[in-house]
């Protein structure tokens, strides 16, 4: 693939030059947005046993707690006699008896507590094969319902144990209610549901707590919820340093050429490419890339770019890909208007995502 522009500027220093997501356009089938509803690779690993409760928030400790329990009680047959369902098999098979309480948790709690963690640990504890969980942001699950269709993405998700939706969308009117009539027809399948969501701007705790919010808007579906409220700080600034300071756009063309599976792009031009892939599609944006360079980084210029810029920041945030920059700080890309609108609790995710893997990102330049 060929090299940003900002890389023609300099003499490389390797044989190769970086890679440039301007001139990725990815096409993404269907089969593989169903196969790839598992934890992200960030979150392989992670465990309940991985989780390490802040000792002054003991509502983490009980969290885990609940969610271990939650995971056991997932063992036994699947509501729906016989497993998975045919593709085409959309009838009611006979069902077996549900386990007692709840059939769903909802995971409380402020950017950064370790929300994702707990859901992606609940997804490796529940005792089923991987084909028989499912695990995906509600924009991937929105994704899923546009690829397939509703039906079908009813009659795929019907023979699941477990579905876990991280980041539901309570900003979405239109969407909220499309997954709530989903999550209805796999309540009555049987299969059992964990999620997390954004929250509404405007609410106790500078809009860090939603369950009140989330419990209205899935409307007929709240009473097979308990929600599991987790307070604590943002982790990712929990006794680590600040963000390093942006470099020059030397340093970074220079490192992008000297680390093998890198990209180097204008951050300009790279949202401007943002525009023509759909967000569905980022995740294999980012495919293979073992860093991410970008030189002139500067504030959005409007909220669609903005939420474009989020995703993106996720999907590399899951794939642990280190991000290196000059121009401005990643804490002055959005507006004080952005900050203070419905969607910033994505802006402050992303800024501070971005922040994290700023620091992996040092990694690359070589220290004098």
């Amino acid at each position: 693939m060929s090299s940003s522009p900002a890389a023609s500027e300099v003499s490389p220093i390797a044989d190769a030059g970086p890679l440039s997501l301007c001139a990725r356009s990815p096409h993404v089938p269907a089969d593989r947005l169903v196969a790839e509803m598992v934890p992200p690779p960030r979150f392989d690993s992670v465990r309940f046993a991985t989780y390490l409760p802040d000792p002054n928030q003991p509502s983490q400790t009980e969290a885990v707690r609940v969610l271990e329990g939650f995971a056991g009680g997932l063992g036994g047959a699947h509501a729906v006699a016989g497993g998975r369902r045919g593709l085409f098999g959309f009838g009611k098979a006979k069902a077996a008896k549900a386990p007692a309480g709840p059939r769903g948790v909802y995971l409380d709690g402020g950017y950064g507590v370790g929300k994702t963690h707990l859901l992606a640990s609940l997804w490796h504890a529940t005792p089923a094969e991987p084909a028989l969980k499912a695990f995906g942001t509600f924009v991937e699950l929105t994704n899923l319902v546009g690829a397939l269709g509703f039906q079908q993405t009813v009659q795929t998700l019907s023979g699941h144990r477990l579905l876990c939706i991280d980041e539901f969308e309570l900003d979405d009117p239109g969407d909220t209610v499309l997954v709530s009539s989903l999550l209805a027809r796999l309540v009555d399948a049987g299969v059992a549901l964990a999620a997390t969501s954004n929250t509404l701007p405007g609410k106790l705790g500078e809009g860090r707590f939603a369950a009140a919010d989330f419990l209205r808007e899935i409307q007929g579906l709240s009473a097979h919820f308990r929600a599991l409220r987790i307070d604590g700080e943002d982790y990712r600034h929990r006794g680590l340093p600040e963000a390093p300071a942006p470099y020059s756009d030397e340093q970074v063309t220079k490192a992008a050429y000297a680390t093998p599976g890198a990209s180097l792009d204008d951050f300009p031009r790279l949202l401007e490419h943002l525009a023509k892939v759909h967000p569905s599609r980022y995740g294999a944006l980012t495919d293979d890339l073992s860093a991410v360079c970008l030189t002139d980084v500067r504030p959005v210029p409007d909220q669609s770019t903005a939420l474009r810029l989020v995703v993106l920041a996720d999907r590399l945030y899951d794939r642990e890909v280190p991000v290196l920059a000059s121009g401005q700080p990643f804490d002055r890309l959005f507006s004080e208007e952005m900050l203070n609108g419905g969607y910033r609790k994505k802006y402050f995710r992303a800024i501070s995502r971005l922040t994290a893997l700023a620091r992996d990102g040092k990694e690359l330049v070589p220290t004098a």
